[in-house]
This record gives C-alpha cells, structure tokens and sequence, in this order.
C-alpha cells in the first residue's frame, strides 16, 4: 500500500512538472510575440524612412521559413498565383533552378534550352544583382519576382562565379519556358545516349520509348544517362526510372517527423536493358530527384557514376495553402539512399571524378570532357 502511495505521488509530481514546462514554453511564446509587435511598433515609429507593415510582416514571416533551410520560402497571394499560371504564357522566365545560402541567391542548375543556359550561366554561380538592385538582403521568393517578367523583355544579371576575380554579367531575354525532358542519341554507333532534363509527369514514359527504340537495335550494348544540371522533380519519376534500371532492392526511402510519412519504395523486376553497362552522368547541378536515381544505381553497383560531386538537396517540399490564398514551400522529410546515407548537403560522390569543361552537353564534341571520357571507357 505505501509502495502505491509512493507511485502515484510521482505520478502527480511528474505530471505537474510537465504542466509547469509546457505553461513556461507557452509564456515564453507569448512574451515573444509581444516583444515582436513590440519591435515593429519602434520601427514603424523611429525608423528613418517611412514602412510598409504589410510587407514587414510577410519579410517576417519569410525570415522564419528561411531560418528552417534554404528551401523553405514564404509566398504571398500574389507571388502564388504567378507561380500557378506561369505556364499559360503571361509570364517569362530565364530558365534557372535557384536556391538561397548565406544569403545570397545561387544558381541550382541552369535547364538545357533556356536563356540562362543559352546566355552561359552555370551551376554554382551566385547572383549579386538582379538589373541595378542588390540581391544581399533580399528573400528568394523576393529575388525570383524579380528574374520573372513579361516574355521578351530583357534583365541583366551579375554574377560571382568561383574561380573568377571580377564579376560577370548577363544580359538575358525572357521567354516562355518550355522543358522538353528527355533528349537521345546513338553514339559510336552502339552505345545508348539519354539525356534527362527534369522529372516531370512524362519523364518516365519517354525515357521507356527511348530505351524500347534503342533495343531494338541489336548493336547496342551500353548505356549513357546523363543527369548533369538536372534540379529534380517528381520523386515518383524518380523512383519510377531508377527501377527500369533493377531487378530488386531498396531504391530510396523518406523521413518525417510524422510516422505514417516515413516510407521505402523498392524495385520491381525487369531491367530494361538486361544489365548492359550503364554509365551515369552528374555534376554539381544535379539535384532532388537526379541523385536518388544516381545514388541509388550507385549503391546497387548498377551503373558507374562518372563526373562531379552533385549538389546535395535531399529534401522533400511540399507547397502549403494558407487562409490569405498564399503559400509556404516547407521542407517535410528527408531523403535517404538504400545504404542508409542522407543526400542533404553532402550529395552523390562519382565513382570516376572528371571536371567539367566550359562548353557542355553538345553530343558529339571534342568540349564535354566528362561525356567524351565516359566513350573512352566504354569503348575499353
């Protein structure tokens, strides 16, 4: 009876203890808050120059979501609505991934065919100003407004590029951006060249036409995916064309704070080109959804991984509606490779490391150092 006694008077001590913290954290919260308002009432009142509060608070707001990662942004109704209806050609585009770090706006990838890549601009490069504005300071969905405008207007961008002292600039029209994922060729005559731009809806069906043509051909006994300056996409495509490269196993699995979140997909039989060699392409601009199918055939020793270290976005976002009609980009899991590794910030090592060079991805050039090695190595 006495042991009883001791029991419950822990119980009732621990759970008031626990009342206590989370009344604490509450107050804390709140103290926050005011301190908050706090704040932008002194600087509505004493700052030099007069303030839109409105837009303080959505900067306030976007501060928060940028201090979780670099891929979690704030999107007013505006910048929402724009992002929805950009494909019916009202707006222009340049053609470029783009992601926050320290501050300032980088480069993701630039997509095959677009003003950006057209104009020269590379995976890695960071953009000071957008036309005569500064981008230090500014948010990334504030910068993105910025690059968007109508079709055939031009922007200048200036840009720091590592390895090079001055900065560059570039002077860039807008068009409307049309993305054609999936490019092929036959090289040397029996070797398969696919090259992939994003995961969109379609990739995986064409990528299947592809290889089906390319069977066809009874001479074919390699294969060339080339996922350099590939910023993602969908994680179904992902998985979808991972799998018509493998028998079995574990293709990726994803982590949430919310257990009925966390899942693994694994592949189906049937590879679709009988285990021939494959050799895959990947630089610093690949991202998302091209290093799970990277990382992936890499721990299966399914194909050799040939080109940079890419870029290390292993994070799933998902656009959330909000009352005021905008949105949130917020990260809610992660990505992990069949050997248990996180891509996030550490990316996918080549088995075979090869720089790029300035002049990349034309088929058939003396310039694609990393395409012509990849030749030299199938070829023996």
């Amino acid at each position: 009876m006495k042991n009883s006694k001791v029991v419950l008077c822990t119980l009732i001590f621990l759970k008031f203890l626990f009342s206590v913290s989370v009344n604490a954290t509450e107050v804390s919260v709140y103290e926050k808050i005011d301190l908050f308002g706090e704040v932008l009432e002194k600087i509505n009142k004493e700052y030099v120059d007069e303030i839109n509060q409105s837009e303080s608070m959505d900067s306030a707001i976007n501060g928060l979501l940028q201090s979780l990662d670099p891929y979690s942004a704030y999107m007013s109704p505006d910048t929402f609505n724009e992002m929805q209806t950009e494909t019916s050609g009202e707006f222009g585009g340049l053609g470029i991934e783009v992601g926050m770090e320290s501050g300032v706006v980088k480069v993701i990838s630039p997509i095959d065919d677009t003003p950006a890549s057209k104009a020269g601009i590379k995976a890695g490069d960071y953009i000071i100003k957008i036309d005569d504005i500064q981008v230090q300071g500014k948010s990334l969905s504030e910068a993105v407004d910025l690059m968007r405008g109508p079709v055939g207007s031009s922007i200048n961008l200036t840009i720091r590029r590592i390895g090079q002292k001055k900065a560059l600039t570039f002077d860039i029209v807008r068009e409307i951006i049309e993305i054609r994922s999936v490019k092929a060729d036959l090289l040397e005559k029996n070797i398969g060249y696919i090259r992939l731009t994003s995961f969109n809806e379609n990739s995986g069906e064409q990528i299947r036409e592809q290889i089906k043509k390319f069977e066809e051909n009874k001479n074919i006994n390699a294969y060339i995916l080339d996922l350099r300056n590939n910023p993602g996409g969908l994680l179904s495509q992902a998985i979808r064309i991972t799998d018509f490269f493998l028998d079995n196993g574990e293709i990726v699995s994803t982590k949430s704070r919310k257990l009925s979140e966390n899942r693994k997909w694994f592949a189906k039989k049937g590879d679709l080109i009988d285990g021939k060699t494959l050799i895959v392409l990947i630089n610093y601009g690949s991202a998302s959804a091209s290093e799970i199918v990277a990382g992936a055939l890499k721990d299966h020793k399914r194909a050799i991984i040939l080109g940079e270290n890419s870029y290390g976005k292993g994070s799933v976002q998902s656009i959330i509606p909000l009352k005021n009609k905008g949105a949130i980009r917020l990260t809610v899991a992660k990505y992990y490779l069949p050997s248990g590794k996180s891509i996030s910030e550490v990316g996918v090592s080549p088995d075979i490391e090869i720089d790029e060079e300035s002049d990349l991805f034309r088929i058939k050039t003396d310039t694609d150092n990393q395409l012509n090695y990849a030749l030299k190595l199938l070829n023996g």
